[in-house]
């Protein structure tokens, strides 16, 4: 395994577990709000930001780390889906069905602009965001092991 890429793993789970606690503390935020027919100004404020560390944390999982993971076990990274599939085989991710619908999620987060379809996604960035924080201690977990220097596939 080449060190560079070790370091590189390294960096990125610092980046993703700031990201993860970020993420909690808005996914709190938000659980404590609740799904409503109307939001003030100031509760989509806040949801807001949930989706946009719902969906930040998710590609740092799913095209970052994931990626990085497959080359220092000499897997071609592949499609977003086979990353997914290999998570899942890893212990990484509870479901691969999941880790497909919040990918899914993370689309519509990027290109939906209508009220009414916004307050959907809400909803299941709360249903789905405890699945990314279960993945990101996962993922510490097993990358302390590639980390250590031991680790052999």
């Amino acid at each position: 395994m080449k060190r560079d890429e070790k370091q590189l793993l390294a960096e990125e789970l610092k980046l993703l577990e700031y990201s993860n606690d970020m993420l909690i503390y808005s996914y709190n935020t938000c659980r404590n709000i609740g799904i409503k027919e109307e939001y003030t100004f100031g509760e989509l404020d806040k949801f807001e930001a949930l989706t946009s560390r719902f969906a930040r944390t998710g590609d740092m999982l799913i095209q970052k780390i994931f990626r990085l993971i497959d080359i220092l076990e000499l897997e071609r990274p592949g499609s977003v889906i086979d990353r997914i599939n290999r998570a899942e085989k890893r212990g990484l991710i509870s479901s691969a069905e999941i880790f497909k619908e919040i990918r899914y999620l993370r689309n519509d987060i990027s290109h939906e602009y209508v009220p009414t379809a916004i307050e959907q996604i809400f909803e299941k960035v709360l249903e789905f965001t405890p699945y990314l924080i279960d993945s990101v201690n996962r993922v510490k977990k097993y990358s302390g092991e590639i980390l250590k220097g031991d680790f052999q596939k």
